[in-house]
């Protein structure tokens, strides 16, 4: 059934954030329930720099368990800092009620990786950091459609777990790593430039989060002059679209730290399924 679908990008630890853009949305301001014409995609990263990570968890538990078919949550780099061996240091931990409830959502599959969107125009592929060219060619042998990618995504958990959580750029450092995975592609580095520059179209649009073009507190760009000829970039919304041959690539990463950044608002699209 077609309906609104907000795709909400990094949260990170901002309960009052995620509350008041849901009730922007429509839902209860007393309740806090979902209008039915509504369903909501986050992209991951809910957890770590803000005042109430544990919160924020136990908020989107609250839909998953209330209003599971109207609540998609996927996982970002920051989540499988507890789902798997810690990638890298970082100066805070959750508490054990929000590991236990995220690793509870990744063992029941109430968290995933990947979904799509589709639109009577367009048809999106929804990932944390997005979907590079290389993962999408050597990965996941260039599927056409994206809820085939979606699907060979999700599939990796459990038993292409390296594969699915291979970091690039990023984390590593050095030159940019055009197969790195849908929860650390890098947007300015390795996510744009790989779908600029390849040699056939992409088969689908994008929406992730993670990284960006647009630093967003100091309105500056940092992606090179060739990227940034294809960018479009909405500072009411803190959204980037970079048009590439055949979609677009939507960055919905806000940038929030310590203290949220603003404006900001999710990605929605009118006459929407989730697949």
């Amino acid at each position: 059934m077609s309906a609104r679908v907000a795709v909400i990008g990094d949260l990170a630890g901002h309960l009052n954030e995620l509350t008041g853009e849901l009730r922007r949305l429509g839902a209860d301001p007393r309740t806090g329930r979902l209008p039915d014409d509504l369903r909501v995609v986050q992209v991951g990263d809910l957890v770590h720099r803000g005042p109430e990570p544990e919160g924020v968890v136990a908020l989107v538990d609250r839909y998953l368990r209330e209003q599971p078919q109207q609540w998609v949550q996927l996982a970002g780099n920051h989540e499988a800092q507890y789902l798997r061996e810690p990638a890298f240091s970082w100066p805070e931990r959750i508490a054990d009620t929000a590991v236990d409830t995220l690793r509870r959502w990744w063992s029941t599959g109430r968290m995933r990786v990947a979904t799509t969107i589709r639109t009577p125009d367009e048809d999106f592929l929804i990932t944390h950091a997005g979907v590079t060219e290389g993962f999408w060619r050597l990965a996941l042998d260039s599927p056409p459609r994206a809820d085939q990618a979606a699907a060979a995504i999700n599939s990796f958990i459990g038993r292409h777990d390296d594969v699915l959580f291979h970091a690039g750029q990023m984390l590593g450092g050095g030159d940019p790593d055009p197969g790195a995975g849908p929860l650390w592609a890098a947007a300015a580095t390795e996510l744009a430039p790989g779908w600029l520059s390849a040699t056939a179209p992409t088969p689908f649009s994008q929406v992730h989060g993670h990284s960006g073009v647009v630093d967003w507190r100091r309105r500056t760009l940092n992606c090179s002059p060739h990227v940034a000829e294809h960018l479009t970039v909405d500072l009411d919304s803190a959204h980037e679209s970079i048009a590439v041959p055949g979609g677009r690539l939507v960055g919905v990463d806000p940038g929030h730290a310590r203290r949220p950044h603003h404006p900001w608002r999710a990605f929605v699209l009118d006459d929407a399924t989730i697949r």
